[in-house]
Order: C-alpha cells, then sequence, then structure tokens
C-alpha cells in the first residue's frame, strides 16, 4: 500500500489479524471538459445474475417462498407487501434490483474486492445475511466458502431462484423477533438498513443473540445525506434542495432515521448488546469520478451510476412522504439532480461506516 493511502478514521478496543483497507485522501482532478461532465458509465453486468449457478430445481425452487405477497404499485413502481410493519422507501422491482447490484459492486471495490472486513475464520460454518436484497453478497459469500451454508433475508422474494447449492432465501422483517434460535450462526452480515430499523439496539441484539460464541457480526451503513468539503456544491443545488431535504425530513415522517453515522447507531448498539473487540472504520463515497485516486474515482463512478440508473426509485416515495403525494415539482427537481450528478465540477460524497464486533466465547 502506497504512501498516499490514509485511514479516513478508525476506532478500536481489539486487534485484528485484517487490516481493513485504507481510504486514498479525496482530492478532485482539475477541471476537465464541458462535455466530460456528461460521460457517462455502462454498467456490465458480466455476472448473469440469472445464470444456472445450482443444478437442483427443486431446492432453488424452494428457497424462495413467492407469490403469495402482493405488490403495492405506486405511480408505476412496486414496493414489498404492505403486510410488513416496515414503510421501506426504495421498490422492489428490476430496476432497483439492478442499483442494488450495482451498490455491491462499489461496496467491494472499496473494500478492495473484500466481501467484509471481520476477521472470520476459513472454516466458517453458518452466515446470514439481513437485508440481502438482489441476493448478491450471499451468493458471492457462498461461491468464495463452499462449505458454508449461507441464508440471505429480505421482505421481498427479488433473489434469483438460480443460486449455489450452499445458499438459500427466506422472507423475513428484520425488524420483527427473528426466526432463529440462539448461536445459530458464525457470521451475520449487516448492509445498508438505514430508513429500516427503528431501534438499533434491540436489532443488534437479535444478531448478538443468533451468533455463536466466537462469532461475528459486521455492519455496513451508509449516511446518505450528501457533503462537500470543497465548497463546489452550491446552496441552492438540488442535491442539497432536493435529495438532502427529502432525507433530512423522512425519517420525521416514517419513524426511523436516515442518519445512522451521525447518531452513531452501529457502535452504540454493538457495545450496549455485549461484543468484544469492536472495530469501526469510516469511509468516503464520492459521487462520480472527480477524485485524484484512482481506485476512489471508480468507486466514484459506480455510486454516481447506482444513483442515474434509479434516481426515481431512490426519491419517489420520500418524495410523496415528505411533500405529499402528487406534489408540484418532483420532475423538474429530478431533472436537475440528474443534470448536476453528471456535473464533475461538483464534489459531493457520502459517508460510509463499517462496524464489527465478537460475541465472547464465555
Amino acid at each position: 500500500m502506497t504512501d498516499s493511502w490514509r485511514p479516513t478514521s478508525a476506532r478500536s478496543s481489539g486487534s485484528s489479524p485484517l487490516k481493513p483497507p485504507e481510504q486514498a485522501e479525496l482530492v478532485a482532478e482539475p477541471d476537465l471538459e464541458d462535455e466530460l461532465e456528461s460521460q457517462e458509465y455502462q454498467y456490465d453486468d458480466d455476472r448473469d445474475r440469472d445464470s444456472a449457478l445450482g443444478s437442483d430445481i427443486e431446492s432453488s425452487a424452494n428457497s424462495i417462498a413467492s407469490s403469495i405477497l402482493e405488490y403495492r404499485i405506486i405511480q408505476g413502481r412496486t414496493y414489498h407487501s404492505d403486510r410488513h410493519n416496515v414503510n421501506y422507501f426504495t421498490p422492489n422491482d428490476e430496476q432497483q434490483v439492478q442499483s442494488i447490484d450495482i451498490t455491491h459492486h462499489y461496496l467491494t471495490l472499496l473494500l478492495e474486492d473484500r466481501l467484509f472486513i471481520a476477521p472470520i475464520p476459513n472454516h466458517v460454518q453458518s452466515v446470514l445475511d439481513i437485508g440481502t436484497g438482489s441476493g448478491i453478497w450471499s451468493i458471492d459469500f457462498a461461491e468464495q466458502y463452499p462449505n458454508a451454508q449461507v441464508i440471505g433475508t429480505d421482505l421481498s422474494p427479488m433473489q434469483p431462484m438460480w443460486v449455489p447449492p450452499n445458499v438459500r432465501f427466506e422472507l423475513e422483517d428484520c425488524t420483527q423477533p427473528w426466526s432463529w434460535g440462539d448461536d445459530s450462526f458464525d457470521f451475520v452480515h449487516l448492509r445498508y438498513l438505514f430508513g429500516a430499523i427503528p431501534d438499533w439496539n434491540e436489532f443488534i441484539r437479535q444478531a448478538y443473540r443468533v451468533t455463536r460464541p466466537g462469532g461475528w457480526v459486521q455492519s455496513c451503513e451508509t449516511e446518505v445525506i450528501i457533503q462537500c468539503d470543497d465548497g463546489s456544491i452550491p446552496p441552492d443545488s438540488a442535491l442539497k434542495t432536493f435529495w438532502n431535504k427529502l432525507y433530512d425530513e423522512i425519517g420525521g415522517k416514517i419513524g426511523t432515521s436516515f442518519k445512522p453515522l451521525t447518531h452513531n447507531f452501529q457502535e452504540s448498539a454493538f457495545r450496549a448488546a455485549g461484543f468484544r473487540d469492536i472495530e469501526v472504520y469510516d469511509y468516503k463515497l464520492p459521487i462520480g469520478g472527480w477524485p485524484t485516486d484512482h481506485r476512489m474515482s471508480e468507486v466514484g463512478q459506480y455510486v454516481q451510476l447506482t444513483l442515474l440508473n434509479d434516481l426515481e426509485g431512490y426519491t419517489l416515495m420520500p418524495w410523496n412522504t415528505v411533500m405529499g403525494d402528487n406534489a408540484p415539482g418532483y420532475k423538474e427537481n429530478l431533472s436537475q439532480m440528474r443534470r448536476e450528478l453528471h456535473n464533475r465540477r461538483l464534489h459531493g460524497y457520502m459517508r460510509t461506516r463499517y462496524v464489527y464486533g465478537q460475541k465472547p466465547e464465555s
């Protein structure tokens, strides 16, 4: 690792045999020609999510209990069934699934091609992935650890039917009492649950309960409020007046928070639950390819692409919740934000935090 790499921040209460990757300082490239501001990056999904990775049709069909859900339809987009207590803010349709897969890609790039940073053993046997979304993390983990049994859970069955034989998906509302017994898993993976968890202490207590003594839990959350360190984003930018306004205000409307880092929900809940050897690592996710560092520029391009791919999916329900159903101005704000996302002179970023800890042996 070169001298240009620096940790954004790290706090620990114990040592870890795996050193998490450090992040390069975010320094903007000099202004480029205007035509580069509108350059779009294409998502090459070379994984082919629907390819046949397993061979047992019957077992894969049993992986997901589907067909009984009644999805809500809001302005042409489908959302998870309202039989769940959680009023989750993003759709569950194919367009959003694509953004979930792109998100997985940029987070893997951020971690230097790692799926996790917790120091789990190579012989891990049982893994739980809460909020699996498209299932891509569970699938990738199962391919890397073929001897592990991986369960991915979500509110909606939007995962592929063809998966590795050591993966299965279950419908589960993680804000309700978890259905697994005590001490069931060697590793519990939690990612991107901001806006969905009304009680973080109870949520992490559940993760602690189902983890075996000596096992690990890892949480990754992003605070989606867009920030800027160099003043390049003006006060009247749609990034502030549209996007940040919605995510500043929606939490109070639906009873959850979109600011897990500001309120330190993860680390506080890990400590309250009784984990030891807790490690905390903060990163900045640039929006766009403006950083001079190659890796962070690539990460930023995929963050940008995630948003551009489904900006409506990320903002439709927040807009209706904050501003009121069919309130005027939505399409205009959406168009303005799309233009700004292409502008390399706007050096925005979001903050991301990884927290992991070990359940004591006794």
